[in-house]
């Protein structure tokens, strides 16, 4: 078994009378990507800034790459990209400048051309920071963190202020980085953006870990839903008689029917059988399953955070 890219064991920080992170367990394969979810307040960021050795944990110990981020940081440096939440950059400086300037300091870094053409910064080149975009600022700022060509990546919301476009271009981005075996740690909010790209999920809360998994396993379970549109007023007592128990059918509203529970073929089966049977056409017949953003709040609850 290889050695995890980034493991924390019983880690944990605070800050005053606010623990911020009390007795996190985390561990991100080598070549994977991992997406860390949680609510506001739920130990992400302090979590990040333990894993780029900005700051110290009070008690247990994190390993990125096997090494200690503070005490090893002289070696993980150039071994690995961060791209932060905010700031990083002069206001003034140019994008493509500053890229260029940073890949000066690597022996091998990626051709600058080549992200700055990757992450479509071609017409930002003499753009002061200032004057760019969130979304475009945030694109800067993953040329910068992928140049030295690291083997550890942390992106800390990494498409926020990005328009459908831009997000798109990074997710590829994040999954080329996965095919060329760097690992990624991604923290995000965006759960469609999580289940898109993420081959591990950890999510926490009140500073631990709550719940891990890939996205299949995190949102298997649960009901389903089968929805479709026929005329109104069919008998659903009959299809209900023929639907396994624990299966459910209602119309609401007129000409609206809703199955839920857990779906099979057979219960399509039965579905289409029965509106058959009554000469009714369907139409818009869609299943849903549980998504990630449901199991989000299942695990985390609907309340507002600070």
């Amino acid at each position: 078994m290889s050695t995890p890219a980034l493991e924390a064991i019983d880690l944990a920080k605070s800050f005053g009378s606010t623990h911020a992170v009390a007795g996190l367990r985390v561990t991100v394969p080598a070549g994977s990507v991992t997406a860390l979810l949680g609510p506001n307040g739920a130990g992400k960021s302090t979590t990040l800034r333990l894993a780029e050795g900005f700051i110290s944990p009070d008690r247990g110990s994190i390993r990125v790459l096997g090494l200690d981020p503070r005490a090893d940081a002289k070696q993980l440096r150039p071994r690995v990209g961060v791209l932060l939440q905010a700031g990083g950059l002069p206001a003034a400086v140019r994008a493509v400048e500053a890229v260029s300037y940073v890949a000066s300091l690597y022996a091998d870094p990626v051709p600058p051309a080549q992200l700055v053409e990757a992450l479509g910064l071609g017409l930002l080149g003499r753009t002061p920071f200032r004057r760019l975009s969130g979304g475009e600022q945030r694109r800067v700022g993953l040329a910068i963190a992928l140049v030295g060509r690291p083997e550890f990546v942390i992106l800390d919301e990494p498409t926020s202020g990005m328009d459908p476009q831009g997000r798109h271009l990074v997710w590829d981005t994040v999954r080329r980085l996965r095919d060329q075996g760097v690992t990624v740690l991604l923290s995000t909010h965006l759960m469609d953006e999580a289940e898109a790209l993420a081959d591990e999920i950890i999510v926490i809360d009140h500073g631990r870990t709550i719940a891990s998994g890939s996205p299949a396993e995190l949102t298997a379970g649960g009901n389903e839903q089968l929805t479709f549109t026929a005329a109104p007023q069919l008998p659903v007592e009959s299809l209900q008689a023929a639907l396994p128990i624990g299966v459910t059918i209602v119309e609401k509203p007129s000409g609206r029917y809703t199955v839920n529970g857990p779906l099979d073929p057979q219960v399509l089966a039965s579905v289409t059988a029965w509106c058959a049977s009554h000469d009714a056409m369907t139409s818009d017949l869609r299943v849903q399953r549980r998504t990630l953003e449901d199991v989000f709040l299942e695990l985390t609850g609907r309340e507002l955070r600070a």
